[in-house]
């Protein structure tokens, strides 16, 4: 019997999947506990327009990423923080005050994308990365200037 899954099933499938399964599996356990409905024609239909659909959405969100690395990758960041004589900075430079700044060249990016090799504790120029997505990363050069 062919039924399609509504949930993850362990050892069947995953949500969405069509499976072709025994008919007392399928009775018994799978269409009893809600967990698939049979296969019509109609929700074989439904299922690939939603494999489609997504498939297009993914592949437009990488697109606008990939775009969104291409103006950021190589950018110069200026950060303003209190530093004492010596260069060496009060507290750190953190992931939030890089993407406050980035925020104010026009990017919006989370914090927790961004990653810098080592804590930044002195007045320089860094390197930092950008993991936009799965694959898609942008490298910044982050410019620490005191106040």
């Amino acid at each position: 019997m062919k039924v399609i899954l509504k949930t993850d099933v362990k050892g069947s499938g995953k949500k969405g999947d069509i499976i072709e399964v025994s008919d007392g599996y399928a009775k018994n356990f799978l269409l009893k506990k809600g967990l698939a409905q049979p296969a019509t024609a109609t929700g074989i239909n439904d299922v690939e327009q939603r494999k489609n659909a997504d498939a297009f959405h993914k592949a437009e969100s990488v697109k606008a990423q990939k775009e969104l690395r291409e103006k950021i990758d190589g950018l110069t960041v200026p950060v303003s923080i209190r530093a004492g004589e010596n260069g060496k900075v009060f507290g750190s430079v953190t992931t939030d005050k890089i993407a406050s700044a980035l925020a104010e060249l026009g990017f919006e990016v989370d914090k927790k994308r961004i990653s810098t090799k080592e804590p930044i504790k002195n007045v320089g120029e860094y390197e930092a990365e950008v993991r936009l997505m799965e694959g898609v990363v942008a490298k910044i050069k982050v410019v620490v200037s005191p106040l």
